[in-house]
């Protein structure tokens, strides 16, 4: 515990010196606090000192140094402490540069100490700021970050994962942080089945975790279909999820987004592989197939907002969906299919003009309920009778898919993937 000085007249004094006479120019040292106010001269001091002091100024300062105010240490500038700590931790080499240039400019100007520490800190702050130009131009942030997934790779890290393998996460639940997977094989009980992966596109910053979930979200639901390529085949309770950038692997160079299949139920997980696809599939059923997703993959880039709320958005993606239908109206047409298949097939697409119809309407809409209006005819058109027919006849899955929910709004809002045909 430390106690403070006395105070007041009872505070010890020491005989100072004679009292200055006459009249000095004012000296290069600060004055300290109890100093008569002016320039030195023999007048007396003002006869109430601050505080309650006695007129003649004490040889100590008020905290006990062993030093007269005239001789107090100037402080040490701020900034030059502030740009020694950033070039030493070299984190932000040039917050640091820039620190350590203005506190020697105010060094010069106020008389402080820490001239040392600025150069100092400037001259770190450059070394790290030229060592971190090195490394982004010679590409040895990706670098460090290829070899960590090399190293990861047989220790069963999420970051290694590839398309076709199938893994158990911590838990069971493929929702939240996970860094440690254990790969199993596909053909028994697991939690996830790994279907594509992307790399993202960015610089160094993070761009935040909105547009990370957002394109991954996009992305993974398009190119679903090219590992599953009969959705009629992937069961109701299965989703897409996936594995995305932090932002501490973001800054080390991981750009990857791993798309997984997995069971909204975390307690029941997956049972054999979901894949069908050229490896399976014999050509008539992917010639179909790839054209009926050309119009699944435009519906599933259903914009967020209703049509009530911009009604742009929803035309567009009309307009985009009507393309697609005239795509796969050719294919379905086009291709020289079975005997069998012939018949149904050529009536499916039939159906498709006629839906295309009503979307092409839906792309001219003027307003949401001119829009809802077309929405309404399209849904009362798409039966999926007719698709039944046509895949019985190829070897397919014949049972369609529940209804979305209609993820864009309420219930009056046209939901993405309604429509398989």
């Amino acid at each position: 515990m430390s106690i403070p000085p006395p105070t007041g007249p009872g505070r010890p004094q020491e005989p100072q010196g004679p009292q200055p006479q006459g009249e000095f120019p004012p000296g290069p040292y600060p004055q300290g606090p109890y100093a008569a106010p002016g320039a030195y001269s023999s007048q007396p001091p003002h006869p109430h000192a601050p505080y309650g002091r006695p007129h003649a100024p004490p040889p100590y300062q008020a905290w006990g140094q062993g030093y007269s105010p005239y001789n107090r240490p100037a402080p040490v500038n701020t900034l030059a402490i502030a740009s020694l700590v950033l070039g030493i931790l070299c984190c932000v080499p040039g917050l640091g540069l820039l620190l350590g240039l203005l506190g020697l400019g105010q060094i010069r100007r106020s008389g402080e100490r820490g001239k040392g520490m600025a150069i100092a800190g400037s001259v770190l702050s450059s070394l790290g700021l030229a060592l971190w130009t090195l490394v982004l131009a010679t590409n040895g942030i990706s670098g460090f970050w290829s070899g960590f997934k090399d190293a990861a790779h047989d220790n069963g890290s999420a970051y290694t994962l590839t398309k076709g393998e199938c893994f158990d996460a911590p838990g069971g639940s493929l929702e939240g942080m996970t860094y440690d997977v254990d790969k199993v094989p596909c053909t028994g009980q697991h939690d996830g089945e790994v279907f594509a992966s992307f790399r993202m596109r960015g610089g160094s910053a993070y761009p935040g975790d909105a547009e990370v979930t957002d394109t991954a979200d996009n992305r993974c639901y398009a190119l679903r279909y090219d590992y599953a390529m009969d959705a009629w085949a992937v069961p109701d309770d299965v989703d897409v999820y996936y594995l995305t950038p932090t932002r501490q692997s973001w800054r080390l160079g991981d750009r990857e987004v791993t798309c997984v299949y997995g069971n909204t139920d975390a307690e029941a997980g997956l049972t054999g592989s979901l894949r069908n696809d050229g490896r399976s599939l014999n050509a008539d059923q992917v010639a179909y197939l790839t054209a009926v997703n050309m119009e699944n993959k435009a519906l599933d880039a259903q914009p967020p907002d209703t049509p009530d709320d911009d009604l742009k958005a929803s035309t567009d993606w009309a307009g985009r969906v009507s393309d697609a239908l005239v795509e796969e109206s050719a294919a379905l047409r086009g291709y020289g299919w079975p005997a069998e298949a012939k018949a149904p097939v050529t009536a499916v697409a039939g159906q498709v003009s006629t839906i295309r119809k009503e979307w092409a309407k839906a792309a001219r809409a003027t307003d949401a309920d001119e829009f809802y209006n077309a929405y309404d005819r399209i849904m009362v058109l798409s039966t999926p009778g007719r698709s039944v027919t046509a895949r019985k006849a190829l070897g397919l899955a014949t049972t369609p898919p529940a209804a979305g929910d209609g993820e864009g709004g309420g219930d009056d809002t046209p939901g993405a993937s309604e429509i398989e045909v």
